[in-house]
């Protein structure tokens, strides 16, 4: 009988700078603009967002992965997440996010896709005993249609 493999998952990111203003970052066939300007740069991500966006990133994969597995329908997801800087020392002190889901599944369906993102993340487990990390899972609520009553 054989084992089941040990190999760990590995993963390698390359970054440049281009200029005082500009810097990118590279693996497999993509490529991130990066803000490393003093003065900032709207168009790339700070390593701050980049953070923010590889936290949210990881939640969506984790909802992808466990969907099927849970037999959870979902129309949809949008991830906020929202993060605070202490000054001394520079860090995230807190993060806060909310995964809004497009279902019909239950609450309890609800909360059973929220708890798989807590534990199973990557980056989430990660970034979580540094850094008050909280949130919500919540339903997307569709804004109400026209009145369709008489004037």
């Amino acid at each position: 009988m054989t084992q089941p493999s040990t190999q760990k998952m590995q993963f390698d990111v390359v970054s440049v700078r281009r200029s005082a203003q500009a810097s990118e970052a590279r693996c497999k066939d993509a490529t991130i603009a990066l803000d490393t300007d003093l003065a900032g740069n709207w168009e790339a991500f700070n390593p701050a967002e980049l953070l923010l966006a590889a936290l949210s990133a990881c939640m969506i994969k984790g909802i992808e992965r466990v969907a099927p597995i849970l037999k959870f329908d979902l129309r949809g997801v949008e991830v906020r997440v929202h993060g605070v800087r202490q000054d001394v020392p520079p860090r995230l002190e807190s993060i806060h996010y909310e995964i809004i889901v497009d279902t019909d599944e239950p609450d309890r369906r609800l909360d059973l896709l929220h708890d798989n993102v807590r534990k199973f993340g990557t980056v989430f487990n990660t970034v979580s005993p540094g850094t008050e990390l909280a949130g919500v899972l919540c339903r997307k609520i569709e804004p109400a249609g026209p009145s369709r009553e008489r004037p």
